[in-house]
């Protein structure tokens, strides 16, 4: 635990059994933050929540719906119970649902909708109460994607509610600054997760190719601007989106989807 720059803050970051969302919470705690971390699967929570505690981290797992109304009660509730207050909170929890839009079924629609926007939106919403209550300010980040900037083929109702996100950073400026709480997003390109890498071994080798910087992400590259618009370095910025994608929106190649069966893809 060398450098305190989260000491006395405390976190909770939605979907974070792995991947980004892992690496986020990893990092907090590495710099000194008390971190609540969700995950809809018990088990992925537990084990990530022990590794942290186990490099030294304050970590305590908190696994459920991250869309769920009373799940987010539950986790605010359980930061006040484990650190006595709460100072950031991650909505991280996504889904993608690939879909042909004229195919498009209304329960995918549906799932994508109460994940991705509903349940950020209440988080940020069971956040901010509390920190306006406790009078401190606040950090509130929200994951978006480079799809909410540019077009991305079957991926309408996931890019949808990855810029309705950013419109939702945006307006909030207006009810969080007078209470200290600022509130960011970031948009990730393509970046190598367990899950990317799961559902495609190819994955590297055609993100490489149409990525400016030569390569796709890594969950380093994601935490890494995350933690700035966390930090006590980003005061001034909100309302904003920091898009980290090595310039793929720049040029915005598509990779080949013609092998894909959207009917049966699920990347969630």
């Amino acid at each position: 635990m060398h450098n305190q720059l989260f000491d006395n803050q405390v976190a909770i970051i939605t979907g974070a059994g792995q991947g980004i969302g892992f690496e986020i919470a990893k990092q907090l705690a590495s710099h000194g933050a008390g971190i609540i971390l969700n995950d809809a699967d018990e088990t992925l929570a537990a084990e990530a929540a022990r590794t942290i505690r186990d490099k030294g981290g304050e970590c305590v797992a908190f696994a459920g719906d991250a869309s769920n109304p009373e799940i987010i009660e539950g986790m605010v509730e359980e930061s006040i119970k484990c650190f006595g207050k709460l100072t950031i909170a991650v909505a991280n929890a996504g889904i993608t649902l690939f879909g042909d839009f004229f195919e498009y079924p209304v329960e995918s629609l549906r799932k994508v909708l109460e994940v991705n926007l509903m349940g950020s939106f209440m988080l940020a919403q069971a956040a901010a109460r509390q920190m306006r209550l406790q009078k401190e300010g606040g950090r509130i980040l929200l994951m978006s994607s480079v799809v909410g900037h540019q077009a991305h083929q079957f991926l309408g109702a996931y890019a949808m509610t990855k810029a309705g996100l950013e419109m939702l950073a945006k307006n909030l400026v207006l009810e969080l600054s007078p209470y200290g709480i600022t509130i960011n997003s970031v948009a990730p390109g393509a970046t190598l997760t367990e899950r990317t890498l799961a559902e495609d071994p190819t994955y590297p080798k055609i993100w490489s190719a149409i990525t400016p910087m030569g390569r796709p992400a890594i969950c380093e590259d994601i935490a890494n601007a995350a933690l700035f618009l966390l930090s006590p370095l980003s005061g001034h910025i909100t309302g904003q989106s920091l898009v980290v994608d090595g310039g793929w929106t720049s040029v915005s190649p598509l990779p080949d989807l013609s092998n894909l069966d959207v009917k049966k893809t699920n990347l969630g």
